[in-house]
């Protein structure tokens, strides 16, 4: 078993740790450990919220988290040898959960904190808990599914340049600014409120909590990419901006469908990954890499039936025509299931969770038939315990009960 470079206490916060871990994105937070390329080690984590979810039937805590307080990530690791402009080869060996946090959750989030891809549909907060056993998971709040995860880390990623850091505020402030007051907002913007900065304090931390990133979205470096095939078995080719490279990681996923569609739509868990790393040197430049890539490994569920719904890029409220949109296209794949769903007993929410958290395929199928976009979800049968397929009986009865919900 790797030795664990990085472990975690979760009876205690982020800030509190034997070595802190971070919650946004500067080249002046400190490493808090090195690892040399060929030695392979064990990184834990804790869960996104820094702990905030409980193994419950209500959803109050989803509806009051604290975002300010997420993304917490294990790292920096300073890779000996690493310069920017190397390519960092992540070798993902393992990922797990925590022996004694052997659960997880899924959320929808309320749309006036941090909603979610159909937050026009769906914006009360609630939540699913699920229990693992072995590689498969269940839920007492969607009755009637189980399905075998693809444990994964949703985000990853070396530390930005100070140059690249300026870019990515530069930009992100842009695009919040063309609508400031929507209810979720466009983009979170740097600030200090519950910043963790590792080991840093005093002056230099209000000076690093003033510029550094929010960990919402995935960017050049990796970050919250939350893609389900990054995983057991998978190499990641991340570009090293930064002497050191300093890796953090974070987020892990039990399971997750393509898209993490209610913006906590994956199985959230407490974990450990283990990983081995190389380098690449000049590989940026060798192989004209701008953002990650990476190989997918060989370990995931094999479904031998789907069913497959179709969404075009035709707005669903208005009936207007869009020319090749996939996000209209996508949201209305995830609709059309949604509401099929119901058929067999599900409540809107069940779905809207069932197709976060299972390990449904999420694909852009036509982008060529001007003007309407076509986007298709598979969604896998055998997760269900009756018949999802359309007869001339009518649909069965599958599901019962509801999500946790606000008191």
């Amino acid at each position: 078993m790797p030795q664990t470079l990085i472990g975690v206490d979760l009876g205690k916060p982020a800030d509190e740790q034997a070595l802190p871990l971070h919650n946004r994105w500067h080249p002046d937070i400190p490493a808090v450990a090195s690892v040399d390329c060929g030695e392979s080690f064990r990184v834990e984590c804790l869960d996104w919220t820094d702990g905030q979810i409980g193994d419950d039937d209500r959803a109050d805590d989803v509806r009051d988290l604290d975002l300010n307080r997420v993304h917490v990530l294990s790292g920096p690791i300073h890779v000996n040898g690493a310069e920017p402009g190397d390519l960092l080869v992540v070798d993902i060996l393992q990922v797990g959960a925590l022996r004694d946090s052997e659960w997880g959750f899924t959320g929808i989030f309320a749309r006036d904190n941090g909603g979610g891809f159909l937050d026009d549909y769906f914006h009360d907060a609630a939540k699913a808990i699920w229990d693992f056993d072995g590689i498969f998971a269940s839920s007492r709040h969607v009755p009637g599914v189980r399905f075998p995860g693809i444990s994964h880390p949703g985000l990853i990623g070396c530390a930005p340049s100070a140059e690249l850091l300026a870019e990515w505020n530069r930009r992100e402030r842009a695009l919040f600014e063309t609508n400031p007051d929507r209810p979720s907002p466009l983009c979170v913007l740097p600030g200090p409120e519950n910043a963790v900065l590792g080991t840093l304090s005093g002056a230099e931390f209000d000076r690093v909590a003033a510029e550094a990133a929010r960990t919402v979205p995935p960017r050049e470096h990796g970050g919250n990419c939350d893609i389900k095939n990054l995983s057991h078995g998978a190499r990641l080719y991340l570009p090293v901006y930064v002497p050191g490279a300093k890796l953090s990681m974070g987020d892990l996923h039990f399971s997750q469908g393509d898209g993490e569609i209610t913006f906590c739509g994956a199985i959230e868990m407490a974990g450990w990954v283990d990983l081995n790393l190389d380098l690449i040197k000049g590989g940026v430049e060798t192989y004209g890499v701008s953002t990650p890539i990476f190989k997918p490994g060989p370990v995931e569920p094999k479904f031998g039936d789907y069913l497959v719904f179709e969404g075009l890029s035709i707005d669903e409220k208005t009936g207007e025509q869009h020319h090749l949109d996939t996000h209209i296209a996508y949201r209305r794949a995830c609709l059309n299931a949604i509401d099929y769903l119901g058929r067999f007993g599900y409540t809107r929410e069940q779905a809207y969770v069932i197709l976060g958290a299972a390990p449904v395929e999420g694909r852009i199928s036509v982008v060529g038939g001007t003007p309407a976009g076509c986007c298709t979800l598979y969604v896998p049968t055998a997760i269900f315990d009756g018949d999802l397929t359309p007869g001339a009986g009518g649909p069965t009865r599958i599901g019962s009960g509801q999500v946790a919900l606000c008191a």
